[in-house]
């Protein structure tokens, strides 16, 4: 082993133990790896960048912004409205749709946008059915990730093996080249789920917020404890809180308490009998008045201290007199989730300004079935978190028009979704169909295709503005990617693929073709429970190129495997983002994840091994 060899090969490890960790961003140690074979002289100048110019980058940037265009327009969401209205009836029909539903989509979409349009959607209608959404939220996790093998373009798996087969020469796979295998997969993921799986779902009583504004939002109160939290206090005229403006306050910081609503007397003269108390809602800018009588949400405790140290008097209340004025006509209380890769993922509410912008109170996170009530301001906020707000019905409107880096469950208007570009669902139509005609002909190089679509969606408005568009594509999955293919072309350089292989050759020198395919089957399938967005391909691509060609086998369908496995990571809800979108909304554990995950990739995986050699002879 030469020492740029064992350097490599150290490297490589230690990313991918950084990977397992989770604690730092997926290209950031993609990218640090890269950087340091290049420091090193391993790699040169023109090999250090060479994978931010592959075609599969670049196809994966243009596809967020092709996406991006029919998401604006709302197309993806009338579609799933219209399959979805098709459920009723049973639960095993109703499981069927969902999965359809959520498979054809993503075979043009990615899974991400797929599952934040379709999450609220499933959950009101599993509500409407009296029946949990954990039975159908893990199955539209899993089918928009198995759905993306239909495709060329709709898993970034399929795209890398299709781009290293055009490289060497071996193949030249289409945009429908795919889909036999593809369909094979969806089946076998299908039958598993509307049998076996349906037997390991879990099934629990979920509090969400549907259309039905007071008693979804009541349930939701009482998951949180909500009314065990909240506190009148009358502000005197003499307390030294009187003309404090509530920003300098810092509640949230100082006592960890949110104030939430202010019942202040009018300024006009009338008969105290004819008198009442207006509400006002807790802006940041509000300045205090005597006589205000404030409700704050937080424990008693910090209550008790707040009040002591500006002389604020307690004022009891009917707790089913407050649950009314909590939650009115008015005023709502409804879940958002964080969706991965967005601009809220590792910022604090403070941070992004959320009350200020939208007049919203946050009151809990829910993590993972934790309740995080306390320092909510100051807590950074991660993939999947479910957010507890309490504002006006129309400050709750706002955020789910204004916002696509959430999921606003139970938006209380048919027009609460964040389209800015109605009216342009055909062009988005349209465009695509162009795009997928083009990818199918061949008449066009594939990334020239996904360019063009791209260019038209920013023209024709069905994406604001190449701002816009910058903003749409999620980076982490593009940088990942360009870095790896760097990585590997340095394990190749080096001589790290060629005694891999050989390694693998002396091991499994008798086990025959079928044999192969199940060894790189596997080793794709640990390494992408661990390492995102089809990076795992990258890293076996050369090893399983160089395997093939010394067993004297086909490399093909040993690829096609690959891209199965690479996209196949169902048994973890941290590397693949449906799987964390889902994971919060259906009270999901670990172990429901690794229980049915593991138990459908196995299933799936002696299937593809059986059934890839019928349509790619070895």
């Amino acid at each position: 082993m030469t020492e740029p060899m064992f350097i490599t090969l150290i490297i490589l490890l230690c990313a991918i133990a950084l990977f397992i960790q989770g604690k730092f961003r997926a290209d950031l140690i993609a990218l640090s790896a890269l950087s340091i074979l290049g420091l090193l002289g391993i790699l040169t100048l023109d090999e250090l960048v060479a994978g931010f110019a592959n075609q599969v980058v670049i196809m994966l940037a243009g596809l967020f912004i092709v996406g991006a265009g029919l998401l604006n327009t709302g197309i993806v969401e009338k579609a799933g409205n219209k399959l979805l209205g098709l459920c009723g009836g049973s639960e095993w029909k109703s499981l069927l749709i969902v999965m359809l539903t959520a498979g054809i989509l993503s075979a043009f979409l990615s899974g991400t946008g797929i599952v934040s349009i379709l999450l609220p959607l499933v959950m009101s209608m599993a509500l409407q059915q009296k029946t949990s959404p954990t039975r159908y939220l893990l199955p539209l996790a899993y089918a928009s990730s198995i759905g993306g093998l239909l495709t060329l373009t709709g898993t970034p798996s399929n795209m890398i093996v299709a781009d290293v087969l055009r490289q060497n020469g071996i193949g030249n796979l289409s945009f429908f080249d795919f889909t036999p295998v593809g369909l094979v997969a969806f089946a076998a993921g299908l039958f598993f789920m509307l049998t076996l799986g349906r037997l390991l779902l879990p099934e629990k009583t979920i509090a969400a917020n549907n259309s039905v504004k007071g008693q979804s939002a009541g349930e939701l109160a009482g998951m949180y404890k909500v009314y065990d939290r909240l506190h009148y206090l009358h502000i005197p005229a003499t307390s030294d809180i009187v003309g404090e403006r509530l920003s300098d306050l810092q509640l949230p910081i100082q006592y960890e308490l949110t104030l939430i609503e202010i019942q202040r007397k009018p300024k006009d003269k009338q008969l105290p009998l004819l008198q009442r108390q207006q509400t006002i809602s807790a802006r940041a800018d509000e300045v205090l008045h005597p006589e205000d009588i404030i409700l704050v949400f937080g424990e008693e405790e910090a209550v008790e201290r707040l009040a002591l140290n500006y002389e604020l008097e307690f004022k009891h209340f009917n707790t089913e007199q407050i649950k009314k004025h909590f939650l009115s006509s008015r005023f709502g209380l409804t879940e958002i989730l964080i969706v991965p890769n967005s601009d809220y993922e590792n910022q604090t509410l403070i941070d992004v300004h959320f009350r200020e912008k939208y007049q919203c109170n946050v009151l809990a996170i829910n993590r993972n079935g934790e309740y995080i009530q306390a320092d909510v301001g100051t807590e950074r906020l991660k993939p999947g978190d479910a957010i507890l707000i309490h504002g006006e019905w129309e400050n709750i409107e706002r955020i789910s028009s204004d916002l696509q880096d959430v999921i606003v469950i139970g938006s209380t208007s048919e027009d609460g979704s964040p389209v800015n570009s109605k009216g342009k669902a055909w062009i988005a139509l349209g465009i695509t169909a162009l795009m997928v005609i083009l990818l199918s002909m061949e008449s066009v190089p594939a990334v020239l295709s996904v360019l063009t679509a791209a260019l038209l969606m920013v023209v024709t408005g069905c994406v604001r503005s190449m701002e816009d568009a910058y903003q749409k594509i999620n980076w982490e999955p593009v940088l990942l990617i360009a870095a790896m293919f760097g990585i590997t072309a340095a394990l190749d350089n080096t001589g790290g693929v060629r005694m891999i292989s050989d390694w693998l050759a002396v091991l499994f020198s008798n086990i025959g073709a079928h044999g192969i395919l199940a060894v790189f089957y596997l080793l794709t399938l640990i390494l992408s429970q661990f390492i995102p967005y089809g990076a795992a391909t990258v890293i076996m691509t050369p090893i399983a190129l160089t395997s093939a060609v010394n067993q004297g086998i086909d490399p093909l369908p040993v690829f096609l495997c690959l891209a199965v496995a690479g996209s196949l990571a169902l048994s973890t809800p941290r590397v693949a983002t449906t799987n964390a979108l889902v994971m919060t909304a259906g009270d999901y554990k670990h172990k429901d994840f690794i229980m049915i995950g593991i138990s459908i990739q196995i299933f799936i995986g002696v299937i593809m091994v059986i059934t890839i050699p019928w349509f790619f002879p070895f």
